[in-house]
């Protein structure tokens, strides 16, 4: 079992930064691929980011590709994402999420452990 909290988000004028984190407990965390999704109202979840179990390959949505950064430390058990140069449409609530598979995907339904998620403003 991995329970996840994420916390970071908030209000942020276009071209600013924010960096969420994601706190994560229990034993397995270090085992699991971990990833970033983001969901506006009334649309599907979608990919941001995600990060092997040990932190040597990121891959990110071409939509932020770039602007944002995925990274973990195990030993915090903490998974982060920095996100710069934030736009309008960077507006979300944002989940990290943790995947027990043997493979990395980038596919929401791969996941099994879900965070209560943090909402992203974006004011342009």
């Amino acid at each position: 079992q991995v329970q996840l909290v994420e916390s970071g988000g908030g209000l942020v004028q276009a071209g600013g930064s924010l960096r969420l984190s994601c706190a994560a407990s229990g034993s397995t965390f270090s085992i699991c691929h971990m990833g970033w999704f983001r969901q506006v109202s009334g649309k599907e979840r979608e990919f941001v980011a995600a990060i092997t179990r040990s932190g040597g390959s990121a891959y990110y949505a071409d939509s932020v590709k770039g602007r944002f950064t995925i990274s973990r430390d195990n030993a915090k058990k903490t998974v982060y994402l920095q996100m710069n140069s934030l736009k309008a449409e960077d507006t979300a609530v944002y989940y990290c999420a943790a995947d027990t598979s043997w493979n990395l995907f980038l596919s929401p339904r791969e996941y099994d452990y879900w965070g209560q998620g943090t909402q992203v403003i974006v004011s342009s």
